[in-house]
């Protein structure tokens, strides 16, 4: 992290394909989770992880309810910024996407307590798709990859607004995906969160099919002589 006590790339670490393994060997032997994960912290040093990314995941530790997070990228964009992370220890999405550097410090977009899901909810095209499908609800998105990143646009007071998407599923987990809402994470100028409102998505268009073409009538033929 940078002098100034910001979140920058310099906490950005990229752990080597068998780091979690041989963190799990090492520290299994822990008494409980707090001593684990201390551990494991610890084994990211000697795995090579620069200072600023151990600082970042110890603080990350304190911030989420005790989960271990490891910053594999970094996007500026004043005066919020974003962070993808690796949560090595989660049985399923194990990567997530932070928005950083405003107030409150840390924010994960997949805290969907923080959506006002007013406008989704009266939305016309969201009732049609609850309509068809009643168990769709929203879920948390897929945050892995090398694009993970919202859209940024600017607010009339001069702060900013992420956009984020997330996935409409019908049901579990694993079940069909129905559609997909977009929220924006508005910013004012100095970085205070400010809401999280539904973004109106249209309906995609509907596919024709072209129109039959009519065959041309066969020429009349001659009589033959």
């Amino acid at each position: 992290m940078s002098s100034s006590g910001g979140i920058g790339p310099s906490a950005v670490w990229q752990p080597p394909k068998d780091f979690v393994t041989k963190a799990h060997t090492t520290c299994d032997q822990s008494a409980n989770p707090a001593s684990f994960a201390e551990c494991f912290v610890g084994q990211m040093s000697s795995a090579g992880a620069p200072a600023d990314a151990v600082s970042f995941t110890r603080m990350l530790y304190k911030q989420s309810d005790g989960m271990v997070g490891i910053m594999t990228a970094f996007k500026k964009y004043g005066p919020v910024d974003a962070a993808q992370v690796l949560y090595p220890l989660r049985a399923n999405d194990n990567y997530a996407l932070l928005l950083v550097n405003g107030d409150p410090k840390i924010l994960d977009v997949d805290d969907l307590q923080k959506l006002n899901r007013t406008g989704m909810e009266q939305n016309a095209f969201y009732q049609a798709i609850k309509s068809k499908y009643p168990q769709t609800d929203l879920w948390p998105g897929d945050r892995s990859g090398s694009d993970p990143w919202p859209r940024m646009q600017s607010t009339a007071d001069g702060g900013i607004e992420l956009v984020v998407s997330y996935p409409l599923i019908n049901g579990c987990h694993a079940c069909q995906h129905v559609g997909v809402a977009r929220f924006g994470w508005e910013f004012d100028a100095r970085g205070k969160f400010v809401r999280a409102t539904y973004i109106p998505t249209p309906p995609p268009p509907k596919l024709t099919r072209p129109p039959r073409q009519q065959l041309a009538p066969s020429p009349t033929q001659p009589p033959q002589q």
